[in-house]
């Protein structure tokens, strides 16, 4: 069974997340994740909806166009837990693959860390992180 974060390795697991924050009021964590179009953020819902359902464990999302806000909580402790985590860490990684995708050959010459760093992420990530 999945257990309530507390302490130092909530903190140490909330730090790891790259963008991710504390929801005032909430035991839950939050990012806004924004993309060239609509087209890429519902490519990364879809991507992400399929890791969540395999899970069966599911996100609090709201989309407008390019926008897609995320919170992550765990209804069945009351809280975060491990499995937040590791679904916010399979965001960033289709976010990461989102955006790969999404760059043009020129954006890719500009900035060739930035497509190099998400499919590094995509080779190094797998379905259940």
């Amino acid at each position: 069974m999945t257990e309530k974060l507390t302490g130092a390795p909530r903190s140490d697991a909330i730090a790891k997340l790259d963008g991710w924050t504390e929801v005032p009021g909430r035991d839950a964590i939050t990012k806004t994740f924004t993309f060239k179009d609509f087209n890429a953020a519902f490519g990364f819902m879809t991507r992400t909806a399929l890791v969540a359902e395999k899970t069966d464990h599911h996100p609090e999302w709201f989309n407008v166009y390019n926008r897609v806000e995320v919170t992550l909580s765990t209804h069945d402790v009351g809280g975060l837990s491990a499995l937040d985590v590791k679904l916010a860490r399979k965001f960033e990684s289709n976010s990461a693959s989102t955006l790969a995708s999404t760059l043009s050959p020129a954006q890719r010459s500009v900035y060739p860390s930035l497509a190099t760093s998400a499919q590094r992420r995509l080779r190094t990530s797998s379905v259940l992180g």
